[in-house]
């Protein structure tokens, strides 16, 4: 019977236990290393579409072609959005609120030993366009409150200035804060979002923002949000439409860039996919070193049983019986490697994870672990050892009984 060989190969894995776990070892760390990164990989994605899920599917952003944050002070260099762009999006059907903002990086100072340069956001603070940008930028106070209308010298500041044991003083709304060697007023700070740029941003209202800095009003960014009846993809090729007959320019040869939020995410995920490859392709070179070591381990294991073998084919066993016992005991092998591969990975990633979301206080770094990543990353990891089983297994199966029952 076929179900006794994997009794017998379970068996003599067994009698060899030092010499199956070396074997082993290559397997489970590549194994180990692709499941780790896959899970956090796809932890990551899931988190990632849910953020952009919050933020809506009714959202357009334009901004100057290949480049989101145009930091260069004259407004007339190329690509630069207009102050008129506004006007023309306006015009487009279906366009339900536009909101205008600008990014610089200023020196900010505060107490007697506390500077750096950090990005100054410039945003509208009208009801509309207001609620919007905080919505696209994930803005969410914590102290104090938001800018309003008639607020000039005022700022919210990120999370950092706050918290951060970087700076010798944390601030909080009724501080002051220096910016260009212009004095602002802090009536709120903002909720942690994960990275250094976001959370040292101070947010002034934009209309301070063009005499702060002593430059003419152009937009660097600007947010659209399409009228529910409407669908962004089409309001999106309008949008470009209109601004490429307001510059007179050709299809293709456009100075600015319109996007939806659905696009941003496909083109997120798709560089986030290729890293991850990338990454997995390298950890799989591991299995390519198991492999080889199941397949030395499997040549041995002939060499040492040939008198097994020939016992075997002497009592009646095929050829295919002999390689069928080989190839199962290297897939077991195999198999072994890979389930040890997958706890050591899960619990990798989920270490990972764990630590990186107190290190860095976001919630994307999460590690996700579906049913099919465990069996499919099981099923290779037999496959390889099965496969890697192959060579040495035809080897056994063609020796003569004669021959082998000689063997010493």
């Amino acid at each position: 019977m076929k179900s006794e060989y994997f009794s017998i190969a379970i068996s003599n894995i067994g009698k060899r236990k030092l010499r199956s776990w070396l074997t082993m070892i290559g397997i489970f760390i590549g194994i180990a290393a692709v499941v780790g990164l896959i899970s956090l990989g796809q932890g990551l994605e899931t988190a990632i579409e849910s953020e952009f899920q919050k933020l809506g599917s009714d959202k357009i952003i334009v901004t100057p072609a290949g480049n989101v944050y145009n930091i260069m002070p004259d407004e007339n260099t190329p690509g630069k959005l207009k102050e008129n762009d506004e006007k023309v999006i306006n015009r487009v059907r279906g366009v339900k609120t536009v909101a205008l903002s600008n990014y610089k990086v200023a020196e900010i100072k505060w107490g007697k030993d506390d500077i750096g340069f950090y990005f100054v956001g410039g945003y509208q603070t009208k009801n509309d366009e207001s609620a919007l940008t905080q919505e696209v930028f994930a803005i969410t106070i914590i102290e104090g409150r938001y800018l309003k209308p008639d607020d000039k010298y005022k700022t919210v500041i990120g999370y950092d200035y706050a918290t951060s044991a970087a700076f010798k003083k944390n601030l909080h709304p009724g501080s002051t804060i220096t910016i260009n060697n212009q004095e602002f007023e802090i009536v709120g700070v903002k909720d942690k979002l994960g990275n250094e740029g976001d959370d040292r941003t101070v947010i002034i209202p934009r209309d301070t923002y063009f005499g702060l800095f002593n430059i003419k009003e152009y937009p660097d960014t600007i947010i659209v949000q399409v009228n529910k009846e409407f669908i962004p993809d089409d309001v999106s090729e309008s949008i470009k439409k209109e601004l490429r007959k307001e510059r007179n320019q050709k299809e293709g040869q456009e100075d600015f860039a319109v996007k939806t939020l659905q696009e941003y995410l496909t083109s997120f995920l798709t560089i986030l996919n290729i890293v991850q490859a990338v990454l997995v392709g390298i950890a799989a070179i591991s299995l390519l070193v198991g492999a080889i070591g199941i397949m030395n381990t499997m040549y041995t294991a002939v060499l040492e049983r040939r008198k097994e073998i020939g016992i075997m084919k002497a009592i009646g066993a095929k050829n295919s019986d002999i390689l069928f016992l080989f190839m199962i005991e290297s897939g077991f092998l195999g198999l072994v490697g890979g389930i040890i591969g997958v706890l050591l990975g899960l619990g990798f990633s989920n270490l990972v994870a764990s630590i990186g979301r107190q290190v860095l206080g976001t919630k994307l770094l999460i590690a996700t672990s579906p049913w099919y990543l465990i069996v499919g990353a099981l099923a290779f990891a037999f496959i390889i050892g099965m496969l890697s089983g192959v060579l040495p297994a035809k080897q056994a199966a063609s020796l003569k009984p004669v021959e082998t029952l000689r063997y010493e």
